[in-house]
């Protein structure tokens, strides 16, 4: 079956359908740049020129940088303030005229996806997804069950909020080589790994279809270290997981 998911992010706002049965995009995903400031009203404009692209009318699923309970944003790390207490399901549901709508971390929606159908598949024990882009997610998973809204990008590293000095956002402003950033995604895999002790790390976001270029730089790290099979629709493959209908999910 085929559901409709939208992955919001600091930069960019991509959907596509998405087909479940294989776990991969039905179609190729379709782009526009986040507005700035990200305020709810301006992404949620961004999310509707998205679902009409594809004439898409039913449920979607949404994927939201921040903690997200219930349907509700509850922070906005690189987003504007104002999506704090933002029930974003209700308005996202009525800026598309009343589709269903499911929303939740960005992070949590990828790991979901990659455990289903991508790098941690059939992994037992500890397992952390990251994704690196203009922050840092999360997703903690234990024996394949999700540990929602970990949010471990805004970790204590060197002083810094971890985000700040070892997402793609922190190479990209520092002009940092990839060995020197690979060192710093090090030191943060090593402080995460020092407070969870996981089996696998893998590793999301848009940096994942370049894996060469650093994961054999990263050192002192034990746990086993893998790109995501999904690369970067696994937002979106995990979107769409999420608003499956209930009676379709078994």
């Amino acid at each position: 079956m085929e559901i409709f998911g939208v992955d919001i992010g600091g930069s960019g706002i991509k959907g596509a359908p998405v087909d479940l049965n294989r776990g991969d995009l039905a179609q190729e995903r379709h782009k526009v740049l986040t507005p700035q400031p990200a305020t709810p009203e301006g992404v949620a404009g961004c999310v509707v020129e998205v679902v009409r692209h594809f004439d898409w009318d039913g449920p979607v699923g949404v994927t939201f940088p921040g903690v997200v309970t219930g349907g509700v944003t509850r922070s906005a790390a690189n987003m504007d303030k104002g999506w704090v207490g933002v029930d974003t399901a209700a308005l996202l549901s009525s800026r598309l005229e009343g589709r269903p709508v499911t929303v939740l971390n960005d992070a949590d929606a990828a790991g979901v996806a990659e455990m289903t159908y991508g790098a941690g598949r059939g992994v037992a024990g500890t397992v952390i997804l990251l994704t690196l882009g203009t922050g840092i997610g999360s997703a903690l998973f234990t024996d394949g069950r999700l540990v929602p809204n970990s949010e471990l990008g805004h970790l204590e590293l060197k002083g810094h909020d971890a985000e700040t000095r070892a997402s793609v956002k922190a190479k990209e402003d520092g002009d940092l080589t990839w060995e020197r950033w690979a060192h710093r995604v090090g030191r943060y895999l090593a402080h995460v790994e020092m407070l969870f002790s996981p089996d696998l790390f893998i590793i999301g976001g848009g940096v994942s279809r370049k894996p060469e270029k650093f994961l054999p730089l990263i050192e002192g790290v034990r746990a086993e270290i893998v790109p995501a099979k999904l690369q970067n629709n696994a937002g979106i493959v995990g979107a769409a997981m999420a608003a499956r209908p209930a009676s379709a999910s078994g």
